[in-house]
């Protein structure tokens, strides 16, 4: 996946717009499908992807405040991202966009967020993955690819599974992702293994759950600002609303339920096992 930097300068923020999927294997089949947008922000351009409906640490209806990323102290999370990937011996040269719900009417909740990290040729080459759960912990996970080397929508990135998400699963196993982008269609796909290693090679092992986010890319202007308000004005509040649902549906299913653990701080940043209180 590649930024062009050869062509028309992009906007400093686009809009994506499609669905998210979340399939559950067993031991009860369970899937859903819901119709969502997300933002992908440029954070070396926060300053220039502005609207007359969105900002960025604004009041406008839709908003991203940079607080609720990263480091998480107000600061622009593009220098804290950057001196992680120095630390993993990674490039840090290029942008880096952030994929995340925006703030609707002062509200969100981001079940994972992404740091879409480039090289100075406008290639992929990290991935900081943002997880949240819904007891207010945070897991961040540094994906990229073995040799270090650009990421394609082939490439293979997995990491163990480090906190407790959801009541339905155990903290064990591992993600793999797959992240593919056309330029005017995006794509992040997560597996969860609740067996194996990350650095493991068993062929034979099958997912848990699947779970994706994908649609289209448009520049976000006021016109898209306002369409996708419109469209889905309680986009933010319905991600909560719909995760506890779908929990219930679970729980009618009989699928077993585990406690939430006690968590073990980690303290190694450079391989994404970073954990915020």
């Amino acid at each position: 996946m590649k930024v062009d930097l050869l062509s028309a300068p992009q906007p400093a923020a686009r809009l994506l717009h499609g669905q998210v999927m979340h399939l559950r294997l067993r031991p009860a089949r369970h899937r859903f499908v819901y119709p969502v947008f997300c933002v992908r922000l440029d954070l070396d351009r926060t300053s220039d992807a502005g609207n007359a409906w969105f900002g960025v640490d604004s009041r406008r209806p839709m908003n991203i405040h940079l607080r609720d990323y990263g480091p998480r102290d107000g600061s622009n999370p593009a220098a804290w991202v950057r001196t992680r990937l120095r630390q993993a011996g990674l490039p840090d040269d290029g942008a880096i966009w952030l994929q995340t719900f925006p703030r609707l009417f002062g509200f969100v909740f981001n079940p994972v967020s992404f740091f879409l990290c480039h090289d100075r040729r406008g290639d992929l080459r990290a991935v900081l993955a943002e997880v949240n759960n819904t007891f207010g912990q945070t897991q961040h996970y540094l994906l990229r690819a073995a040799d270090h080397g650009a990421i394609g929508e082939h490439t293979r990135l997995a990491c163990d599974k480090l906190m407790h998400v959801s009541p339905f699963c155990t903290v064990r196993g591992f993600y793999r992702f797959r992240f593919r982008d056309s330029g005017h269609t995006a794509f992040v796909g997560i597996d969860y293994f609740d067996q194996g290693h990350s650095s493991g090679s068993d062929q034979d092992l099958q997912p848990l759950l699947r779970t994706s986010i994908g649609g289209r890319l448009l520049p976000l202007t006021a016109a898209s600002t306002l369409a996708a308000l419109c469209a889905q004005p309680l986009l933010t509040l319905g991600v909560v609303a719909r995760i506890h649902w779908q929990a219930l549906l679970l729980w009618r299913k009989r699928v077993p339920w585990f406690s939430k653990p006690e968590r073990q701080l980690v303290a190694d940043s450079s391989s994404g096992k970073e954990t915020l209180p």
